[in-house]
């Protein structure tokens, strides 16, 4: 049968759609042959094939030549097969029937809409391919809609990415029809079609703007080794040379701040420090936390930490606004950063010596041995391993040991001096409190006691407890308790006014505007 027009749909097809001819012949063979079968019978054995030669789409039954008859509907006898297809045909052979051109032309209807299902699923797992290799990319686009607050971007006809609202850059705005350039995030295939996540907040979108605009970085010379952001406010990157002739923070700053401006303007103004690698962790940290000035740094190996000292009037610099350049140069770098000023530290350090000393048989020389070892207080060496103490200088082996015991029982004196100190501290206050409450009339010991347990450990709480429940607590009769409450409330009423002629008269005294008179 001839169907002319079916070539031209396949070439047409192919040509729009991006597909190679042989999958859409592919497609419209599957689609008819499942057509082809809903027409003739599901129990026959439809071979389905398109000849470009004569422009003919075929569909044959296809028979299995065989001695004895299983499955009428695909199995022909050898006489039978001789007799009807082929006279030379032979057992295990398969032949092909070829159907009225009438059932090629119920078919090719019948398959048409299976056939653009087939078409769809090719083209989808085309550019899911396309797109999968392009992973870790920038794209451009053009914003068509809003879907909540995700952006929806058209990277082509036909092609739709995502931008969600968490991957967009704080503040920045955008209308249909504007222009974006973002980050291939991620490349998912859904029962819609591919999923395309796009990113504007990614560091890797910083790492490859830098590559675009920094010949150096794409050609391998420079290498970013590092990036750190806060989306919208500020980033810091890491790069080094492969070649001593070329300066690589020089080769991304550009002449005059071209390159960098570059990026800083596609991030909208996204503030950017480019800082020189180097293998020496205590050194790059220092380069990350600039453009504060470090004066040491103390290092942790076992919990990739930092102690980061820096001179009194660097703290602010270093911290940064809101602790973002500190955050910045911790997230750059890999380790924990704790900033201090020199002036604390000095201090830390005053205190952690005296603590040290005040243990039996530590000196002053083995107090610095064990400040050097990072040992803070008495408490840390008592419960410090032995191996680590018998390791110090000027401790060894042989006194670990009482080392460890003389700080044990030195802590153990501490805590039983402060706890008989808040002891102490909570007994006078329990007797301020019932003292106050004696001052009035018929609250004896035992009364104040009893409100003290019931919450009421103020004058100013007994005015406002109400005669009811003091004469459930007491246990007083009605106008007793009356006389309590009012007693409470015009004391707790006079130190009101007491405290407000007070403050009036420190009012007075400082002048209208806060300052001295």
């Amino acid at each position: 049968m001839m169907h002319p027009e079916v070539e031209r749909v396949i070439e047409q097809v192919s040509k729009e759609k991006g597909i190679s001819k042989e999958l859409v012949i592919d497609a419209v063979e599957d689609s008819m042959r499942s057509a082809a079968r809903k027409q003739v019978g599901m129990q026959f054995n439809i071979e389905v094939k398109f000849n470009p030669e004569v422009r003919e789409l075929e569909v044959f039954k296809v028979w299995k030549v065989v001695a004895a008859i299983n499955d009428p509907f695909t199995e022909v006898t050898l006489e039978d097969a001789r007799a009807r297809f082929d006279p030379e045909a032979e057992i295990d052979d398969e032949l092909l029937e070829k159907l009225d051109p009438s059932y090629g032309r119920i078919a090719a209807q019948a398959a048409k809409q299976n056939l653009m299902q087939k078409l769809r699923d090719a083209e989808r797992e085309i550019i899911f391919n396309e797109f999968k290799n392009r992973k870790e990319e920038i794209v451009s686009g053009i914003v068509t809609r809003f879907e909540r607050k995700n952006l929806i971007v058209q990277l082509r006809p036909n092609v739709d990415a995502i931008l969600p609202e968490k991957e967009q850059i704080p503040r920045e705005r955008y209308r249909p029809q504007d222009r974006i350039r973002a980050y291939v995030l991620d490349v998912d295939m859904t029962s819609k079609g591919p999923q395309i996540v796009l990113s504007r907040t990614h560091p890797g979108f910083l790492k490859k703007a830098f590559e675009q605009e920094v010949p150096e970085i794409y050609e391998g010379i420079v290498e970013i080794r590092a990036v750190a952001r806060e989306p919208g406010g500020r980033a810091k990157i890491a790069v080094s040379s492969n070649d001593s002739d070329v300066d690589p923070v020089g080769a991304c700053v550009g002449m005059k701040g071209t390159r960098v401006q570059a990026v800083v303007q596609e991030l909208r103004g996204e503030k950017i420090d480019i800082v020189p690698w180097t293998a020496d962790q205590a050194e790059f940290v220092c380069r990350a936390l600039s453009p504060a000035k470090v004066a040491k740094i103390i290092m942790d190996e076992d919990e990739k930490s930092m102690e980061v000292i820096v001179p009194d009037d660097q703290l602010s610099l270093a911290i940064g606004k809101k602790g973002q350049n500190v955050r910045l140069a911790s997230r750059l770098s890999g380790w924990k950063l704790d900033v201090r000023s020199e002036s604390e530290a000095e201090d830390e350090q005053r205190r952690a010596r005296a603590s040290l000393v005040a243990i039996p048989s530590v000196g002053d020389v083995t107090a610095e041995y064990l400040l050097q070892d990072g040992f803070k207080s008495a408490e840390e060496v008592a419960e410090a391993d032995l191996e680590r103490l018998a390791e110090i200088e000027g401790i060894g082996p042989e006194r670990a040991e009482a080392v460890r015991q003389a700080a044990r029982q030195h802590v153990e004196e501490l805590r039983r001096a402060e706890a008989e100190a808040a002891a102490a501290a909570a007994a006078a206050e329990a007797d301020r409190v019932r003292a106050g409450l004696k001052t009035l009339e018929g609250v004896d010991d035992e009364a104040a006691d009893k409100l003290v347990a019931a919450g009421l450990a103020s004058v100013e709480a007994v005015s406002q407890a109400g005669a009811a429940k003091i004469a459930a607590v007491l246990e007083l009769d009605a106008e007793a308790a009356l006389r309590i409450a009012a007693a409470a409330a015009a004391v707790a009423e006079a130190a009101r006014q007491a405290a407000a002629a007070e403050a009036a008269e420190a009012a007075a005294e400082t002048g209208p505007t806060g300052g001295d008179a």
